[in-house]
């Protein structure tokens, strides 16, 4: 008898022990909760808000499948009508946007908020920061 096709009783338990299963992507509580995490910790990304006077500035801070985004939005600026194509969740972490919503049923506004998981998509929007202060935001989205 060969000991080769006695089953590893250490691989008990383990989800995929020997790698057949394919990967799947991220549900949107995973992308939330991956961004609720960043978020707290504003040590990693803090360094890499720059204001800038005429337009929100965006920077990658990680893209494995999974695109993670740093923007910082200054006052009064207002992005065009857009629809994201996929699941993308946000979250403010400094000032308050406010995000206009167009669907069937008509158009709703609704103010965005410091630490609220916000998820779009299916749905076009336009995002705008009406206050006197820039806005920082953390965003994910399946790339």
């Amino acid at each position: 008898m060969s000991l080769d096709t006695i089953p590893d009783i250490t691989m008990r338990g383990r989800d995929d022990p020997h790698g057949l299963a394919t990967a799947t992507a991220p549900t949107v509580g995973q992308l939330a909760a991956r961004i609720h995490r960043l978020a707290g910790r504003p040590d990693q990304w803090w360094h890499l808000v720059r204001p800038h006077p005429g337009r929100p500035d965006q920077v990658v801070l990680e893209d494995d499948g999974v695109r993670i985004w740093l923007t910082t939005w200054p006052p009064g600026h207002r992005t065009d009508v857009h629809d994201h194509g996929g699941t993308h969740v946000s979250t403010v972490i400094a000032g308050e946007l406010i995000e206009i919503v167009i669907g069937a049923d008509g158009v709703t506004e609704r103010p965005l908020r410091a630490n609220r998981i916000r998820v779009h998509g299916g749905r076009a929007h336009e995002i705008t920061n009406p206050g006197p202060a820039y806005a920082v935001t953390l965003h994910a989205q399946l790339g």
